[in-house]
Order: structure tokens, then sequence, then C-alpha cells
């Protein structure tokens, strides 16, 4: 018996993250019926409502989808959240609310939503479109052990679930694993640039880097090894890969991969002081 059996969950917006949960959830087993969307586009709507899914237009009644729900996920810009949630806040009583909007903290959030407090803070990232995500959570004081439960279900369905105790360490979680894909792509591009200076055409180069950045992941994954130790074994004295290796070294890229990191973390933190404000 799955936590989520039964649970009637409601998205307020319906756009690509909404999408991205919502498949993650039907592929897990969650009735498309018991899935309501509030949404303001009426093609997205229909493109739920073809796929069994309950539709409310966000302009005309949002609190539709809010009333009989156990989760409310809140799926809409950080920009707008304040005026979108404003038109259902009185509505909430024991609802579970969690937020995927970046920078908007549990405080602000539970501010947004006129002292309601039943709310979990989400980071997830692109592959959960792909339900190959990885997402950190933090909760309120208020959420409940069942809640904690319930809103890991939610964000399970589309990847790994990481719990954090410090809302400060959502920065970090945005640094690690929510801006990181764009890290990988990078990679991969500079590994096809690199390949393809060297002779290979570019379909080759690229079928080449992603699998071996996806095969050194899964590797990584399935080891006790820590990726140093990995790193090590691979690495035969005075070879190819040891030449490559040195090659990173003296230009300090593990510096730079950390500095690019605390950039990540320095402007998560001022953008979620300037929602603040």
């Amino acid at each position: 018996m799955s936590v989520l059996d039964n649970k009637k969950i409601s998205f307020i917006g319906g756009g690509n993250m909404a999408q991205a949960l919502i498949s993650g959830l039907v592929s897990c087993g969650t009735k498309p019926e018991l899935i309501t969307v509030s949404e303001p586009s009426k093609e997205t709507r229909e493109k739920y409502d073809s796929q069994g899914m309950n539709t409310v237009d966000a302009s005309e009644n949002p609190k539709a989808a809010v009333i009989d729900a156990d989760v409310v996920v809140l799926a809409v810009k950080p920009q707008v959240m304040r005026r979108v949630v404003s038109e259902f806040a009185d509505a909430l009583d024991k609802q579970l609310v969690i937020s995927v909007a970046a920078g908007l903290s549990t405080e602000l959030l539970s501010d947004m939503l006129a002292g309601y407090s039943n709310i979990v803070r989400a980071m997830p990232n692109t592959p959960s479109m792909i339900q190959m995500g990885a997402t950190g959570l933090y909760g309120t004081d208020n959420i409940s052990a069942e809640q904690k439960q319930l809103a890991t279900a939610v964000m399970e369905a589309s990847g790994l679930v990481m719990w954090v105790d410090d809302e400060e360490h959502m920065h970090a979680v945005t640094a690690v694993s929510g801006s990181a894909p764009a890290y990988m792509f990078y990679f991969i591009e500079s590994m096809v640039d690199g390949a393809t200076a060297l002779g290979l055409d570019k379909e080759q180069a690229s079928a080449l880097a992603m699998q071996t950045m996806l095969g050194a992941a899964k590797m990584a994954m399935g080891s006790e090894d820590t990726p140093a130790e990995l790193r090590r074994k691979v690495t035969s004295p005075n070879g190819t890969t040891q030449a490559a290796v040195e090659s990173m070294q003296a230009n300090d890229i593990g510096r730079q991969i950390r500095e690019a990191m605390k950039a990540c973390y320095d402007r998560s933190q001022a953008l979620s002081e300037e929602m603040s404000k």
C-alpha cells in the first residue's frame, strides 16, 4: 500500500515542472482522476483533460482545486506567487502545501498564505522531467511525520529525494543539484568540442561523451568506492588518463568548479533576499 493511495493532489500551475511531477506520479501508479490542475491556459487544461485529469480555470475559481485536496503543489513562478495564492489561501485547512518555486522561503510562503504553515519547500531539477531528478526538501516545524512521508512520495515519483534540516542548506542544494544539470551539459558540450577538434564528427563525439557521463555516474552510484578512489583506479601511471587528469589539475579545474558552485550559492541567497523584500 502506497502512502499516496487515494490521496488527492492539486497542482497550482500546469507548466513544465508540474508536467514533470505529474508524469512521475502517474508512472508510479497515481490515478489521473486524483490529480487536479489549476491553470489559466485553456490549451494546457485541454491537454490534462485528455489524460484523464481534472482541471480548473485558474482565472475563475482556483479555490476549487484546493478545497478537497490532500496535497497542494505550488508550481507557479515566484514573481506571481503572492497574487495567485491570495485567491485560495483562506481555503487551506489541513492540506500539505509543497512549493517548487525557487527563492521563496517557508516564512515568506507562510506570509503569502495568511499564516498557513503546513509547508514543504522543494528544490527539484530539470531531469525530473524524465523521472531522473534530484530534489532537496525542507519542511516547517508544523509538518507531521505522515506529511513528511507524503511529500517524499510525491517528489520521489520523479527521482531522488534528500531532506535538509536547515533551510539555509537549500542554497547548497541549488548549487549541487538544482542548477547543476547545466554544469553537466557544459562539460558534455566542452567534451564534444574537444573531440571534434581531434577529428571525430559531432554525432560520434556527442554519443560517446553523453554515454560516458551516464556510465560514470551509474558506476559511481553502484560502487562502494568514493569518486576519488574510482578515479585513481582508472588512472594508470604514465598513461593517457593520467595525462588528462594532470592537465586538469594544472589548470585547477577542481577549484574552478568549487568557485562556480559558490557563485550559484551566493546568487541563490541573493534571490531569496530579493524575493523577501
